[in-house]
């Protein structure tokens, strides 16, 4: 009877693996199958994504490679062959030209395909005619008639209807206009360079929005022209120049025009209206001409554009009057110990007035220190120069701060520098998307420190089930207004020294690893 159990038993077990077994095949078929779909489906994009897909699975498939008769093993098999298809690589179509890049003299083209932005190219006998906010095209191909606001924030009804619209004719036979039509009979200046035409109204005032919507754009659609184009503001904004005058020089060789002030007619044998914006703070070097310039030459744009300011404030610095002799003793005192911390890490706290404060920074500077790192607290106003704030971050090695704006001075940061951001409550999708996945483009080791519901200030005024503790998603659900009130205008952070002080040894730890590389090459 026992015995009798004992078979019945090893004859169930060995059914229920041949059943597994079985299982397992038919479902490792499947896989294979999927697997095999996915690689054709992307081998056209070229081998970056058939490789990130078998890293994925490298750790699966090294187990399951040591099964006898894995049916994985094929299906890896039939990767490998697809990335030995040379030739389909080989014939991979090359990135198609943007919208209006080949437009013929005497047309006007406007691209409106994008949800970010409407771009706008008039080739010919281009004139301005300020006071009508009207650009022309005479003797144009055929008659067209285009309005456009050259703002990219498209999607915004709110903030588009505060920027100028522009009017875009085309006139085949100028004189034949009506006499209703401000058609510029002369040229008061004619240029012989191409003009690209846009707004620094909008959102202009907030540092994300003026490199997310502005510069970067402005990069984008003018590199082409490597620096032979003629800047034509509308909205044009004295501060904005001040702030920004030294990035516009890197980009044209000529002085920018104020549209609406400059009451000349100015002709020109091209315009572009409106700019070209990738994503968010990002440059998708496939879309650039010769498909070279991303982030990283706009990174390097940025250093040319503020090492000449940068190298006059070093000099008026050292030119600074003689300080008394308790004074120089001092300073002899600081400069001492300044040079016995050249060995440590920089580590710079970009510091929040208002909401969204570390109401701990203190506390966070001192474990920084603690940490092995040389602590600077970079609190910026809004008249401080922007090449002070590039100096200090483009000096230093690791940049914490909290979600916001002022995180766009990641851009400042050395390629291989350390970004870490602190998450608040409400705030993961756009601290990724907005700061995060760009840094990582950039170069930077991006580390995200996501607060726990007790360390925000939100904890002291909500009940712990609350929805607004509980679940941020549904809460954002709500609407933009619901998530600016609570989460971005109503919330501090006091960190968890215990938990923060993990990124702090990241940080450190990266930063140790990269200055090992760099003593190992040779000089």
């Amino acid at each position: 009877m026992v015995h009798h159990h004992r078979a019945s038993l090893l004859q169930h077990h060995d059914q229920q693996k041949l059943d597994e077994e079985k299982q397992q095949v038919e479902e490792m078929k499947e896989l294979r199958g999927r697997l095999v779909d996915y690689a054709c489906h992307h081998r056209k994009h070229g081998h970056d994504a058939l490789l990130l897909m078998l890293a994925g699975f490298a750790f699966v498939s090294c187990l399951l490679l040591l099964l006898p008769n894995s049916p994985f093993s094929a299906a890896m098999d039939d990767l490998l062959q697809l990335g030995r298809m040379r030739r389909c690589d080989q014939e991979m179509a090359p990135t198609p030209p943007a919208p209006c890049a080949g437009v013929p003299y005497g047309a006007v083209c406007c691209d409106r395909s994008s949800p970010r932005a409407d771009l706008c190219v008039m080739r010919g006998d281009v004139r301005t005619h300020a006071a009508s906010n009207e650009l022309f095209l005479l003797d144009a191909a055929a008659p067209a008639d285009e309005r456009i606001r050259p703002y990219t924030r498209k999607w915004e009804s709110s903030v588009m209807s505060t920027i100028d619209e522009l009017r875009l004719r085309a006139l085949p036979d100028p004189e034949g206009a009506s006499a209703n039509d401000a058609v510029p009979a002369r040229c008061d200046v004619r240029h012989d360079v191409p003009a690209v035409v846009f707004s620094t109204g909008g959102y202009t005032g907030n540092v994300y929005h003026e490199f997310n919507d502005g510069i970067i754009p402005l990069y984008i659609t003018a590199r082409r022209y490597n620096r032979k184009v003629v800047f034509v503001m509308l909205e044009y904004h004295d501060w904005w120049m001040t702030k920004y005058g030294h990035i516009v020089e890197q980009l044209s060789d000529f002085p920018p025009l104020d549209f609406s002030n400059d009451t000349r007619t100015h002709c020109f044998p091209e315009a572009v209206v409106g700019l070209r914006i990738h994503d968010e703070l990002a440059i998708d070097a496939s879309r650039m001409p010769g498909n070279q310039a991303g982030i990283q030459d706009f990174r390097h744009m940025l250093d040319d554009a503020h090492r000449g300011r940068i190298n006059a404030i070093i000099e008026e610095e050292n030119a600074a009057p003689q300080a008394s002799p308790v004074a120089a003793a001092l300073a002899k005192k600081l400069v001492t110990e300044q040079l016995a911390d050249d060995d440590k890490p920089r580590l710079v706290i970009v510091s929040r007035n208002g909401s969204r404060a570390i109401e701990n920074e203190p506390e966070l500077a001192r474990e920084a220190a603690r940490a092995g790192f040389r602590v600077t607290v970079l609190r910026p106003r809004p008249d401080t120069e922007l090449a002070q704030m590039y100096r200090v971050l483009n000096g230093s090695d690791v940049m914490v701060g909290v979600h916001g704006a002022a995180m766009t001075h990641f851009l400042f940061m050395r390629p291989g520098s350390a970004f870490i951001q602190v998450v608040p409550l409400g705030t993961d999708w756009a601290a990724e998307n907005y700061y995060g996945e760009p840094a990582r483009r950039l170069g930077l080791h991006y580390i995200p420190y996501k607060i726990l519901p007790s360390e925000s200030s939100l904890f002291r005024r909500y009940a712990r089930d609350d929805p607004v503790l509980t679940d941020p998603v549904a809460v954002n659900a709500k609407g933009w207004q619901v998530t600016k009130r609570v989460y971005l205008d109503g919330q501090n952070v006091r960190l968890d020294m215990a938990r923060f002080r993990r990124r702090l040894r990241e940080a450190y730890g990266h930063w140790a690893a990269q200055r090992r590389r760099q003593q190992s090459q040779p000089l």
